[in-house]
């Protein structure tokens, strides 16, 4: 059972990394890719009002923590204290310039909720990169299995480690480029006009870059955890991940030279679900890998409630996730189709 609950985990992690990641990577080019008041209005419709309903996945990422593993989401929490605040922080940004953004007709406040949108948008997306690589090199857990993570100690990801250092940093730029990448995707099938021309050039370079970036974050990990590459080009479940991750890229390749937009679009959620998959398939059952001495590490199996309690909450899940997943597919039939310059939500 606890082998369920891990795969639900990652599978809530990747439905939030492919919903919200899409318009976090618009975000962060919104500024780049726009250069009139009715271009970026045009971003921000191709974003929607319904935004904030991808958060719901990485919400119940976060439940299925507390009901599956409860130890490792108190150690997280108090371990990842700063991360978590800032993470928190840049959110109640990002929602408020969504939101408030457009309320008065003024350059000082479009321009100043503009940049806020944008920065935080690609700070957040950094740093979700940060965490992913902070799961893979690991944290110190001591003997009691806590740890406390400064914002960084000497840059160096082995020993006693801080949130940031040359290997998270890698990871992190990774994900930039890969959901800028996703991002510029799906507004070049979301948009018409200059900004799908612009979108669909940003993605061009985006995606050489995410090339880029992710063999150079492939060597760094067979230089620093020898095992988890090693698992992943071993396990058949990581194998066939990264089977879709070509598959996957191939579509994305195939559907932008053939001015397929949607696509290149689906080739790209499936690109961007199949990297989650093969690093949780790799790292599989370890949740919190120990920089230490890995016999310190946290696993799936030593996390887990009860059984009794983990059948229950399954039975739960498995009515909740559809209803979740019907009500996301029904908000977001409105809002098919491409969005030109003329708003779809009037200003205030």
């Amino acid at each position: 059972m606890a082998e369920a609950w891990f795969a639900i985990f990652w599978l809530m992690i990747a439905a939030y990394v492919v919903l919200d990641g899409r318009t976090l990577g618009a975000g962060a080019l919104r500024l780049f890719i726009s250069s009139t008041t009715d271009e970026r209005r045009q971003v921000l419709d191709a974003i929607g009002p319904i935004w904030s309903l991808y958060e719901v996945w990485l919400i119940g990422a976060g439940g299925v923590l507390l009901l599956a593993f409860p130890s490792v989401l108190a150690v997280a929490f108090s371990g990842y204290y700063l991360a978590l605040f800032l993470i928190l922080w840049l959110l109640v940004l990002r929602g408020i310039a969504l939101e408030f953004g457009r309320h008065l007709d003024h350059p000082l406040w479009r321009s100043f909720w503009d940049f806020i949108l944008t920065s935080s948008s690609a700070v957040l997306i950094l740093l979700f990169g940060v965490a992913l690589g902070n799961i893979l090199r690991g944290v110190p857990l001591d003997e009691r299995g806590e740890f406390h993570l400064a914002f960084f100690t000497n840059f160096r990801p082995t020993g006693r480690v801080g949130l940031l250092d040359w290997y998270t940093l890698s990871v992190g730029l990774f994900a930039l480029a890969g959901l800028g990448a996703h991002g510029a995707t799906f507004l070049t099938n979301r948009t018409t006009g200059p900004i799908r021309d612009r979108a669909k050039a940003a993605c061009g370079w985006l995606w050489v870059s995410t090339l880029l970036l992710g063999v150079i974050v492939a060597i760094e990990t067979g230089a620093l955890r020898a095992d988890l590459l090693s698992a992943l080009v071993s396990r058949p479940l990581s194998v066939a991940f990264l089977l879709l991750v070509v598959a996957a890229s191939v579509g994305v390749l195939r559907g932008r030279r053939s001015n397929r937009d949607g696509v290149a679009f689906a080739g790209s959620c499936l690109l961007i679900a199949s990297v989650v998959g093969a690093s949780a398939a790799a790292s599989f059952p370890v949740l919190l890998h120990s920089t230490g001495d890995p016999q310190q590490s946290v696993s799936a199996y030593q996390a887990a409630t009860s059984h009794h309690g983990l059948v229950i909450a399954l039975f739960w899940w498995l009515i909740a996730a559809p209803l979740t997943l019907t009500w996301h597919v029904l908000a977001s039939r409105g809002f098919r189709g491409r969005v030109g310059t003329e708003p779809l939500i009037p200003s205030d």
